[in-house]
C-alpha cells in the first residue's frame, strides 16, 4: 500500500492564521511512504519541518528522495528547518530542473548562505545530493517515476510515481493557457493519465486568473478540466492561493464537485494539511 500525505498545502506563501487552520498554512509539502522503504517527498515547502518532527531523531538514520518541481521560494525554503537531515549517517536526494544554465546543486548554494541564511547545505550534518533532471523515467527503489517539463514561470518539473500498486500525479504549479481554456499539454496528459490521484494546481478563481493570467497558475475550473481529459480516478485540489481563507476553499470545492459531477470526475477534494490517503 501506498500512503500519501499533505503536509503543506499552499502556494505562494506560508499564512498561518487563524482563518486557514482546517487546510493549513503551510507551502508544498507531500509524502509517499511504503512499509519498509525509503519515503519520496513532493517539494521542499515549509510543511517539510511539520514531516521531520513526525519522523524525529529516533531509530536509523533518514533516508530518502525529494522531488522538486521548481526552485520557488515556497517549494524549496523548507530544507534547512529538516531536522532528520541534521544527523550524522543521514541521507537526501534531492531531484530536480536546472533554471538558466545553473545546476540543482548551484542554485541551493546561491540562496541557502550567508547573508540570505545563516546555515548552508554543506553545514547539515547528514548528506545531500542533487541530481539534475529535466525530462526522463527513473527508478528510486521499487518506484517508477516520470518526469516532464510542464507550464509555469521557469524551468518546472511535473512528477509521475508508479510505486505499491498506485499511481500518483504531481503538477503542483501550472500554467493554464491563456487563449485556449480547455488545452492541456501533452506532457502534463502524459504524466496524469488514469492516474489514481492526481494532484494539482488550483490557486484561481475566473476573476484572479483573469487579472494575473500569466503567473503561471491556473482556475479551479481548469484543474478539474485536466483530470477529466487524463481520466483521472481522484483530484486533490492543490497549491491554495494565499488570500483563500477555509470558507473560500470550502465554495471553491463545491464548485469544482458540481463541475466534476457534470464530466465525470470520480472525486474531488481540496488537500488539507494531515491529510492522509491510502492508495493501491
Amino acid at each position: 500500500m501506498l500512503d500519501v500525505t499533505f503536509y503543506g498545502v499552499r502556494g505562494s506563501t506560508p499564512t498561518p492564521c487563524a482563518d486557514n487552520q482546517r487546510y493549513g498554512g503551510n507551502t508544498s509539502c507531500v509524502t509517499l511512504e511504503v512499509d519498509g522503504a525509503d519515503p519520496i517527498v513532493f517539494d521542499l515547502g515549509t510543511g517539510l519541518r511539520f514531516w521531520g518532527e513526525r519522523l524525529g531523531r529516533e531509530g536509523a538514520p533518514f533516508r530518502g528522495t525529494a522531488l522538486v518541481t521548481h526552485l520557488h521560494w515556497d517549494h524549496v525554503q523548507g530544507l534547512p528547518f529538516f531536522m532528520p537531515i541534521n544527523r550524522p549517517g543521514a541521507q537526501l536526494d534531492i531531484v530536480g530542473p536546472t533554471h538558466d544554465g545553473s545546476s540543482l546543486a548551484d542554485s541551493f548554494s546561491v540562496f541557502m548562505r550567508p547573508p540570505f541564511f545563516p546555515v548552508t547545505v554543506e553545514d547539515l550534518l547528514g548528506h545531500v545530493t542533487f541530481r539534475d533532471v529535466d525530462h526522463g523515467d527513473l527508478l528510486i527503489g521499487d518506484a517508477k517515476v516520470t518526469v516532464r517539463q510542464v507550464p509555469h514561470v521557469g524551468s518546472t518539473n511535473g512528477y509521475r510515481v508508479e510505486w505499491a500498486g498506485a499511481s500518483v500525479a504531481y503538477i503542483s504549479d501550472h500554467q493554464q493557457p491563456v487563449d485556449r481554456p480547455d488545452h492541456v499539454d501533452d506532457a502534463v496528459l502524459e504524466l496524469c493519465d488514469g492516474v489514481d490521484l492526481l494532484i494539482h494546481d488550483a490557486q484561481y478563481t475566473p476573476e484572479e486568473f483573469a487579472e494575473r493570467s500569466h503567473w503561471g497558475h491556473c482556475t479551479v475550473r481548469y484543474a478539474v478540466e485536466v483530470a477529466r481529459q487524463a481520466g483521472a480516478q481522484q483530484l486533490a485540489l492543490f497549491h491554495h492561493d494565499p488570500s483563500h481563507h477555509d470558507g473560500r476553499v470550502d465554495e471553491l470545492l463545491d464548485e469544482a464537485r458540481a463541475w466534476a459531477d457534470e464530466c465525470g470526475v470520480k472525486r474531488v477534494f481540496a488537500a488539507s494539511e494531515g491529510q492522509r490517503l491510502r492508495l493501491g
